[in-house]
């Protein structure tokens, strides 16, 4: 039951939709005059396509995959984190939106993440800079690789394909619209495809309920097979509930996400956006976390057999679906892959374009050059990220909970303390990052085994426990209290 023949409409509907995506890709890339353009699109984006793109660039294959997949195995216990998710977003865009966008267009004309941290800290010597990027690669490139893991699962399972073949195709499609587009064509696809995402979510798990005589009939089914299925708590540790939550800590330091918040074209758009935002992920998850638990019932129910929990939405959309239905809602699963591999990708090559190259080696490089090292740090990105997931083992949820305790241990702790905290000191912006990031990979490796706990967990408390001391204990640089005073009268 891993793999079902596909007709000639299931591929009709992916080459037409891959198609679509690579035309805005191209489409886009005459638009691109400046490396503003290519890297933020002109700071011209509306609140639809600023919360749709924001949402879809976060919701990777996780969402139609791994979610589903924690859910199937463990049942309603892992919607925690669908909770700490939707509730670190909804923080994320209500607080540190508005000063981000400000800071970041009133202050200095910050394109990156990068960008902003080197000018909110006055840093001349580029330490934080180089810090930033180097973060950036290393857990990008993890992320990155979690989205070819899921669109190879996805080929694999449609076409029946070998899963090399399968890696290979995701990977070239989702490369070559990221390559030639840039900014602009990523949060295009990305709000069509947070509409398909959203459409192919709701859909699913309502044909389910209906195949299953009800939500009643659907659960007691599930209870048969797992009896702690709809459990929240009962029989699980603290530690599990609290590491589930946390995944609500990553939203304050994701760079593919805060960008939205920099493009955005005016602050009058953010409550709009956040409104927006907010729902579409609500809807999603909640939709995602039942697909989990009906599967159980349904896969029992029919006498199915899953090997993969993972594929659960891909095995569901074959089997409830005529063809060209099927196609669309299989889509999905290549629009979220795409969306956020996309995002990703472009703030990596910016991280080697913008960051590197331009800031510290070729300060009087062009736009033009910018551009075309830019894409060039997309492919080679992509390729290190293509090789990472080779392992066709590998767990879509598991990559992506390692990469985004990176990012919100040493980014999000960063941010949260610049944007709220006027004493806060360059020293303590870099050696907190550094210690986030550093916690984060020592804690998976070495110390989960002792206390099994989200890795973020210890590496926020401990950049933030980092950038307190440093800055009660040095001094913070000449203009950057004036800078953060003026951000807060343009609120």
């Amino acid at each position: 039951m891993q793999t079902i023949t596909i007709s000639k409409e299931i591929a009709i509907m992916f080459i037409a939709y891959s198609a679509l995506m690579l035309f805005i890709g191209f489409y886009f890339y005459k638009k691109n005059k400046s490396s503003e353009d290519y890297f933020l699109g002109g700071r011209s984006l509306g609140p639809v396509v600023s919360a749709l793109s924001a949402g879809a660039s976060d919701m990777s294959s996780w969402l139609l995959m791994g979610l589903p997949g924690a859910l199937y195995v463990n049942g309603f216990i892992d919607s925690y984190i669908a909770i700490g998710l939707t509730v670190g977003a909804t923080l994320n865009w209500v607080f540190v939106a508005k000063r981000l966008r400000v800071y970041t267009s009133v202050i200095a004309n910050s394109i990156t993440i990068p960008d902003y941290f080197e000018t909110r800290f006055d840093d001349d010597k580029h330490i934080l800079r180089i810090v930033c990027a180097i973060v950036v690669l290393v857990f990008f490139t993890f992320y990155v690789s979690s989205g070819l893991v899921g669109g190879a699962k996805l080929f694999e399972s449609a076409f029946g394909i070998d899963y090399s073949y399968a890696l290979t195709t995701g990977t070239l499609i989702i490369v070559i619209y990221t390559f030639f587009g840039g900014y602009k064509a990523v949060c295009w696809t990305d709000m069509i495809q947070g509409l398909l995402m959203l459409g192919a979510l709701v859909a699913v798990p309502l044909v389910m309920l209906y195949h299953l005589g009800g939500f009643e009939e659907a659960m007691e089914i599930a209870k048969q097979v797992k009896p702690n299925v709809l459990s929240m708590g009962e029989g699980i540790g603290f530690l599990s509930i609290v590491s589930a939550l946390a995944w609500g800590l990553g939203y304050f330091g994701q760079p593919h996400i805060l960008v939205r918040f920099m493009s955005i074209r005016s602050i009058k758009h953010i409550p709009q956006a956040t409104f927006i935002g907010i729902a579409w992920m609500s809807i999603c998850l909640i939709c995602a976390c039942f697909i989990g638990v009906l599967g159980i019932a349904y896969v029992n129910q029919f006498n199915l057999s899953l090997q993969d929990p993972e594929k659960i939405f891909i095995i569901m959309s074959q089997l409830l679906f005529n063809p060209w239905i099927a196609g669309i809602l299989l889509s999905a699963v290549l629009a979220a892959i795409m969306s956020t591999a996309s995002s990703q990708l472009l703030v990596s090559s910016s991280a080697l374009a913008e960051d590197f190259y331009k800031r510290i080696f070729n300060k009087e490089a062009s736009s033009e050059l910018v551009m075309k090292l830019g894409r060039m740090g997309v492919l080679i990105v992509a390729v290190i990220a293509f090789l990472i997931s080779t392992d066709r083992e590998s767990s879509v949820l598991k990559i992506v909970a390692y990469a985004w305790a990176g990012f919100g241990a040493s980014f999000g702790s960063v941010m949260i303390f610049s944007l709220f905290w006027s004493q806060m000191t360059r020293m303590a912006a870099i050696l907190g990052m550094i210690t986030g990031a550093v916690v984060v990979v020592l804690w998976d490796k070495f110390f989960k085994q002792f206390l099994d706990i989200y890795e973020i967990i210890p590496g926020f408390l401990a950049a933030s426990l980092v950038i307190i001391i440093v800055s009660l204990l040095t001094k913070v640089r000449p203009g950057t209290k004036a800078a953060y005073e003026k951000m807060l009268k343009n609120l």
